[in-house]
């Protein structure tokens, strides 16, 4: 027994990704039977989108838009530039004797590497809706306010308008605890706004943790090896222990 145990425990990483494209073979698995886009609810199957599923209405680009992309909840940028090699380069950061800076050379950062890479912080969803979210933070619209010049979805109820970003109802918990994740794991790299604290603590109550998510939660864990501590506690809470 002792043995297993502790094999067992050398099995187990620290933090299994290294980079954002190790995580991307993990992540097919992990959702392997939650078929389902994060802002839309569209069905996929592979890379391919099921448009019709969810009723999107592409906005200009067919092709992106049936495209499965694995998307950051928190974009990259949002704690990126917290980071000198985002912000101003890096003697690392050379090619054919022209510097660079940003993401790319962020990447030579393992933390940075390991933030860009964590499971938890990576949903499936439509290629073309990934592209046009951007780096924009999350909002709640409401419902008395003008939509004028906003990008809509047909029956795919997320909106983007003045670098805003609105998920459909059942995504916002959801996207919710992730930044609440991130932010308790990364301290001090900027990842929630004090305006948007608030708005994430009232999407967390009104759209409490669901069992997906806690399935999903134990299959990172195994897999990274890293707990997440805030879907931990609303998971024993749910189960009422």
């Amino acid at each position: 027994m002792y043995k297993i145990l502790v094999l067992l425990f050398l099995s187990t990483p620290v933090f299994a990704m290294r980079d954002f494209r190790e995580a991307k073979v993990h992540l097919p698995q992990i959702h392997s039977d939650n078929l389902l886009t994060l802002y839309c609810g569209c069905k996929y199957v592979g890379k391919d989108v099921d448009l019709k599923s969810c009723g999107y209405k592409v906005h200009k680009n067919a092709r992106r838009a049936s495209r499965l992309e694995w998307e950051h909840v928190v974009p990259a940028e949002a704690f990126g530039r917290s980071f000198v090699e985002w912000r101003e380069g890096h003697q690392k950061c050379t090619k054919k004797s022209k510097k660079y800076k940003g993401r790319k050379c962020a990447r030579k950062n393992k933390e940075f590497a390991q933030m860009e890479a964590d499971l938890y912080n990576l949903y499936p969803e439509i290629g073309e809706l990934n592209g046009l979210r951007s780096n924009f933070s999350m909002t709640d619209f409401g419902e008395n306010e003008s939509l004028k010049g906003a990008k809509t979805f047909g029956a795919c109820p997320a909106i983007v308008m003045n670098r805003k970003f609105e998920p459909m109802d059942s995504a916002k918990g959801i996207v919710a605890r992730v930044y609440m994740y991130m932010a308790d794991a990364y301290p001090n790299r900027g990842i929630i706004s004090n305006k948007n604290e608030k708005l994430f603590e009232a999407w967390n109550t009104k759209y409490p943790v669901t069992d997906g998510e806690c399935v999903r939660a134990k299959r990172i864990l195994a897999v990274q090896g890293k707990a997440n501590k805030i879907l931990e506690e609303a998971c024993l809470k749910k189960a009422g222990k």
